[in-house]
């Protein structure tokens, strides 16, 4: 395997489009996707204030980029993984793909129980470009558009696209030409080389979340973040010579659990006088910031990050309700509330940041809101993709006309969130639900209880207020315009289990 991998680097150079006779000056796309990290798990303020976590955590490099680019205040992703990445993949809303919830093995739905519901059947395969697959989005995916039109496509890091033995588990089946340590587990069995990430060694057995690849980093003293970064950077060099422009999609699986020691900056955090736990987490978000800065570096020793636009972004809230995390819960991602898994701000909303030289300004901020499914259009649009067909119908709106300044492409615009599933959880924003934003107001419906929460998020960031009963009006508007919506998109529902009907859509209910 390793001397297979060795020859194909070797060739790469000259078997991409060796008889291209002009350069193409189509701009690179690093796209850096981190893996649950919250809106205030940086030194980098996305609110009007720094925070004691803006104070807590050191990136710098974080710091860098949003000295060099664009800031984006209000951006939006799902809360849990797989629905923000498939939303990325393919521009679809969740409610239209319906993969829900995180997927990992095939057919096998991975909802906590309910006392009071019966979920929905769900797309728990992900998504894949077959047509036929049970349970899956059929789906034209970004990386496929981008490599038909030239562009050379890197898959690094997490994929968790779709589940095991599915064509989409492999990115190489989703249009990347390059595949480093993608699969279906959205977890690492363990950061650490030393013992293989997780898979099988020396009468150990392998991890159900085993990274797969980096066979040459296992049994070495190195954390998985590094290795994935030293892993692109040699690609990239492969590439760099050829007359095409890349996609490196830098998909870590930091900041996700577990809470392991990145000896490089664990004891710094240590003396900071952070818990064990603490000082973990600030050590997973600074080796992320590390192969952030890792990647820049390259891109400006190789004269290529003046023609290399970057996108930095999340999947999904930070963490903020495991057992073992910290005490009290729900407060890790403060001033917003709750976290991953959560129709809250804390479950959903992201850190975002675009460099594109020549269009971003330097240092400059947007409050304008976006959500995980206008990737897709945007990329395209950067990589001057004008005409395309897929098989889907694409939600997401490109977001280039917020980077120039020319237009409000919020003004007006409703976002849509269905999550007709169980996380597991119980705390502030958890449970089947839907929402709507809609300019500075935002309601929340339980499946579970039929109760409504309505707060104005610019009033209130930290969702203390629920203005249903005193804003009815409200309240209704938004309730038919999300009844509509769900409809409109045959979005799933959960049933009642003593009844076995259908819960009402959010508009039936008072």
């Amino acid at each position: 395997m390793k001397r297979i991998a060795s020859l194909f680097l070797l060739c790469l150079a000259s078997n991409i489009h060796s008889g291209a006779t002009q350069v193409d000056k189509r701009p690179n796309i690093l796209l850096f996707l981190v893996d649950d990290m919250g809106w205030q798990d940086t030194s980098v303020p996305f609110w009007n204030q720094k925070t004691p976590f803006n104070e807590r955590y050191e990136t710098p490099n974080m710091e860098r980029l949003a000295r060099k680019g664009m800031k984006f205040t209000q951006a939006y992703a799902n809360s849990i993984s797989s629905p923000s990445r498939v939303s990325l993949f393919t521009g679809m809303n969740s409610t239209c793909h319906r993969v829900t919830n995180w997927t990992l093995d095939r057919n096998a739905s991975n909802d906590a129980p309910s006392d009071k519901l019966i979920y929905p059947q769900w797309n728990v395969n992900g998504f894949c470009q077959q047509d036929k697959i049970e349970h899956c989005t059929y789906a034209t995916s970004l990386a496929q558009l981008l490599k038909d039109n030239g562009y050379y496509t890197i898959h690094c890091g997490k994929a968790h696209f779709a589940a095991r033995s599915t064509p989409g588990e492999n990115p190489l089946n989703m249009g990347f030409d390059v595949n480093i340590a993608g699969g279906a587990p959205g977890a690492p069995g363990t950061y650490q080389g030393l013992t293989h990430f997780g898979n099988a060694y020396e009468g150990h057995a392998p991890s159900k979340f085993a990274t797969p690849g980096l066979e040459e980093y296992r049994g070495k003293d190195i954390f998985l973040t590094e290795a994935l970064t030293l892993e692109a950077v040699r690609v990239l060099d492969k590439v760099k010579q050829a007359n095409q422009p890349f996609f490196l999609y830098m998909a870590h699986y930091a900041i996700h659990v577990p809470l392991e020691k990145d000896k490089r900056f664990y004891k710094k955090y240590k003396e900071k006088g952070l818990s064990d736990n603490d000082a973990a987490y600030a050590g997973l978000i600074e080796g992320m910031d590390k192969s952030l800065g890792d990647l820049m570096d390259y891109l400006e020793k190789n004269d290529l990050m003046d023609n290399t636009i970057i996108l930095f972004m999340s999947d999904n809230g930070g963490l903020a309700s495991e057992p073992y995390w910290h005490t009290p819960l729900y407060v890790q991602n403060a001033p917003l509330s709750s976290g991953k898994g959560s129709a809250h701000e804390g479950g959903i909303r992201e850190p975002m940041m675009v460099y594109w030289l020549g269009v971003t300004q330097p240092q400059t901020e947007c409050d304008k809101y976006v959500i995980i499914e206008d990737f897709f259009p945007t990329i395209l649009g950067m990589a001057k993709i004008k005409r395309y067909h897929t098989v889907q119908r694409v939600d997401g709106i490109s977001f280039i006309p917020l980077l120039t300044g020319k237009k409000d492409t919020s003004k007006n615009r409703a976002l849509f969130w269905n999550f007709p599933n169980g996380w597991g959880e119980e705390g502030p924003g958890f449970g089947a639900s839907c929402t709507i934003r809609k300019g500075d107001w935002k309601l929340i419906y339980y499946y579970g209880t039929q109760k409504k929460e309505l707060f104005n998020i610019a009033n209130d960031l930290s969702e203390k207020q629920n203005l249903a009963q005193s804003h009815p009006d409200i309240v209704k508007r938004l309730s038919d315009e999300l009844g509509k919506y769900l409809r409109k998109n045959k979005a799933q529902r959960p049933r009642f289990k003593s009844t076995e009907k259908l819960v009402p859509w959010p508009d039936e209910v008072l």
